[in-house]
């Protein structure tokens, strides 16, 4: 859906020219002559972004945009002012009120339209980290209520072992998210004010290179070792330096920073131009705030991620409903949860089959067979070795297999792993319940559990009828 956007503006020639200008990129947008109009519009269907002009008769500009923030329903929608007046008090004025940006009339289409698109993905950030963090919440209030059954079913010493794992996963997007939004607002605070002039002075000569380095800033998406970049700069510098560019370390600095590392030809006239420096300087800018949106796009993937995990495993809670389930997506669902333990030191091999294999089961007492297997596995290897976990499905059956590198089991405690209380961890550490649990719930589904170990291959294997 495209973004709509409203324009404010007492002079019909204005409108149409803003009107012509936004529908080349498809916005929905809806032009008012007037104050009033214009928060009648705002209050009825709030669009996605306002064009607002200050001077008009009856209410200005800044009288719209202060009733504007002072509604819930609209206080969150970015006004960027256009004026004639293009003196700093006003610009200050504006800001105050609660705009976000500010052109100049008279104003040129392509400007307009970069303001336009940068605050609309600006606000699209917003709400995208806005809901991540609402679903956060929720999520995380719909684990808490179901730990009340979690106790009665021995599962709370499961979410014991998830939580300081799941709040470091969830904590390392959400400071992702934090650094990137602050890098966001820095560029904006610092360089706003002089974005218009500095545009003015890119001239025709500067301006498609500024684009290009901006493009080439974008498609710059594999960090560098510090090895590659030393490397980069010394080639860079030299094909500088045959160009007869002065300051050619300086400026190759700079370039490999942005990503350039090869063609120079099309950057000459950057060498040459007086404000070369300060060009390159506004492309590096831009492209750090591009790679801050891409770091908020990758951190709201890997939260949501993580949260929808935690939904699954939350909805799962107090069900015995047989239900199809599909067995790897189960799987994956704890595997997440415990990602915080796996990454630093645990390679998990999935070896599943290329079509998802399914049983009728509950939901709830499948994913509780692979927390306890899956964590004691863990625990075997001291959090460091391999896990492969194996589906198959055959003519009658369907065979699930947990097989780690640990330790293994002792022969002495083999006849006694699945008896109840009984358990070789210190005290504190376990109740002995785990495996009796898991083999009462495989019983219930009419499936058996098999292990055989010897030091560095233990393997539990779980044989299901096919539903």
């Amino acid at each position: 859906m495209s973004a709509s956007i409203l324009i404010v503006d007492d002079t019909p020639a204005n409108l149409r020219l803003l009107q012509g200008i936004l529908s080349t990129k498809k916005y929905s947008v809806r032009p008012v002559p007037s104050g009033k109009m214009a928060l009648a519009a705002a209050f009825g269907m709030p669009p996605d972004l306002i064009l607002l002009d200050i001077m008009m008769p009856e209410m200005n500009g800044y009288e719209v945009c202060q009733q504007l923030k002072e509604h819930d329903r609209t206080k969150d929608i970015p006004v960027i002012f256009i004026s004639a007046v293009d003196d700093v008090s006003n610009k200050v004025k504006a800001f105050r009120a609660g705009g976000v940006d500010y052109i100049t009339k008279p104003f040129q289409a392509e400007e307009v339209l970069a303001r336009v698109a940068t605050h609309l993905q600006i606000r699209h950030l917003q709400l995208a980290v806005e809901q991540r963090n609402h679903e956060l919440e929720t999520t995380l209030l719909t684990l808490q209520n179901t730990q009340e059954q979690l106790i009665q079913k021995e599962r709370i010493a499961a979410l014991g072992q998830l939580v300081a794992g799941i709040a470091h996963e969830i904590n390392t997007p959400l400071s992702a998210i934090r650094s990137s939004a602050e890098n966001l607002s820095l560029f904006w605070n610092e360089h706003l004010e002089s974005l218009p002039e500095t545009f003015a002075n890119l001239g025709h000569d500067l301006h498609p290179i500024f684009l290009e380095l901006l493009r080439i800033a974008q498609r710059q998406n594999v960090a560098l070792s510090s090895q590659e970049k030393r490397s980069r700069r010394r080639h860079l510098t030299e094909l500088l330096q045959q160009a007869h560019v002065p300051d050619a370390e300086l400026w190759a600095d700079s370039l490999v920073d942005i990503g350039t590392f090869e063609t120079i030809s099309l950057l000459l006239p950057l060498f040459q131009a007086p404000n070369g420096r300060e060009v390159l300087e506004l492309a590096y800018q831009f492209s750090s705030w591009q790679r801050s949106t891409a770091a908020i796009t990758t951190a709201t993937e890997r939260a949501a991620k993580i949260i929808f995990a935690l939904k699954s495993y939350a909805h799962q809670s107090g069900s015995s409903e047989r239900v199809k389930v599909v067995l790897s997506e189960s799987i994956e669902t704890v595997l997440t949860l415990y990602q915080h333990y796996l990454r630093h030191g645990v390679e998990v091999i999935r070896d599943y089959p290329d079509t998802a294999v399914s049983i009728l089961g509950s939901a709830e007492e499948l994913g509780q067979v692979w927390t306890n297997l899956i964590y004691n596995a863990l625990q075997a290897m001291s959090f460091k070795g391999t896990l492969v976990i194996t589906i198959r499905e055959m003519l009658q059956h369907v065979v699930v297999r947990f097989n780690d590198s640990g330790e293994g089991i002792a022969s002495e405690v083999m006849p006694h792993i699945f008896e109840p209380f009984f358990t070789t961890k210190p005290i504190g550490e376990g109740s002995g319940l785990g495996l009796d649990i898991v083999r009462k719930i495989l019983t219930k589904h009419q499936a058996t559990i098999d292990v055989t170990s010897v030091p560095g291959d233990t393997t539990f294997t779980l044989t299901f009828a096919r539903s």
